[in-house]
């Protein structure tokens, strides 16, 4: 049975990773340090599977990470701090910690005995300073050339430091593999994206109004399932060592705004947008060029945007909206 460690696996993306990678035969290990990932009753339910172990972790102390196991087939690291709001808190720490945290993720990768793959989860960040200070290509490759946005702005911080993971990556020695998520969604995700907080603010409505920052800005979006499953395929194949990957969908692209109705409908409700200022730092477009992709996975998406949206809505409706379930922050 293949060993894999996912960092930072009580989040969103570690926890459907790890529920794709059991289902799949995997004995999986997920350590967290439960700053942002819940205890919830879906993380509950997927620790008591004979295959899967929920570790709490720190992965910022060197000693507890030495005692993680060296007979780990795949360690796909996922642990840094992310969100907007948490990076325009704390930029410093996103700086620091973000790199302090891939650095103990490579020093145990090395001393596996078996290692196949280490797994990194950039960000389509990197493509920001891009689209502000020059032509971007959209949909945009993985080989375009990257530019930063201003040093000072705290938002660039979380840029930074996932390029500089990047390059760390690149020049470990280890077989890697680089992804770039695109605009992820699905349960379990929190109420600070844009998806799952439309949603909810759409739920609590109650004077027929429903607030929506950045109404022109456009994004494609990624039910979670299919996220995911492009993940474990890309850390599966020999083809994906030592290059780098969008992992999104290319469509369609639509609105915030478009979004928003998308939304409405979902809910039920008679609500009508108001526009607000556009959220500072956010790019006015975000789509990912999925060719190379496609080409090394053999894998399009099955979950469309319109079953993506109801489904988010129906989870969060029953776990958290309707009895105030825990839900990451």
């Amino acid at each position: 049975m293949m060993r894999v460690l996912i960092t930072g696996g009580a989040g969103f993306i570690g926890y459907h990773l790890a529920r794709n990678l059991s289902a799949k035969g995997y004995r999986v290990d997920i350590a967290d340090n439960f700053a942002r990932g819940v205890r919830d009753d879906s993380l509950t339910a997927l620790s008591r599977h004979d295959n899967v172990d929920v570790r709490h972790l720190d992965l910022l102390d060197a000693a507890a990470v030495e005692e993680l196991s060296d007979e780990y087939d795949a360690i796909f690291h996922l642990a840094a701090i992310i969100g907007v709001a948490h990076v325009m808190k704390t930029p410093y720490d996103v700086l620091t910690k973000n790199y302090e945290l891939l650095r103990h993720a490579i020093e145990l990768g090395r001393r596996q005995k078996h290692l196949r793959r280490l797994v990194f989860a950039s960000t389509s960040e990197v493509y920001a300073g891009t689209l502000r200070h020059f032509a971007l290509e959209i949909p945009t490759p993985e080989n375009t050339p990257l530019a930063v946005t201003e040093l000072a702005q705290n938002r660039t911080s979380y840029m930074l430091s996932k390029m500089y993971g990047e390059a760390m990556c690149l020049h470990a020695g280890l077989p890697v593999t680089i992804v770039r998520p695109h605009n992820f969604y699905g349960p379990r995700m929190g109420l600070s994206h844009a998806i799952p907080e439309l949603c909810n603010r759409a739920f609590q409505a109650g004077d027929g109004r429903l607030k929506v920052f950045s109404v022109s800005h456009r994004r494609t979006f990624c039910y979670i399932d299919d996220a995911v499953e492009m993940i474990r395929l890309l850390a599966e194949s020999d083809d994906a060592a030592a290059e780098t990957f969008n992992v999104g969908n290319e469509a369609p692209e639509i609105s915030i705004e478009e979004l928003a109705r998308k939304i409405i409908r979902v809910a039920g409700k008679p609500l009508t947008i108001c526009p607000q200022d556009e959220t500072a730092g956010s790019p006015r477009r975000r789509c990912p060029d999925m060719s190379k992709t496609i080409a090394v996975t053999g894998y399009r998406s099955r979950v469309g945007l319109d079953e993506g949206i109801e489904r988010t809505f129906t989870w969060y409706l029953e776990n958290v909206f309707a009895r105030q379930g825990l839900c990451a922050v």
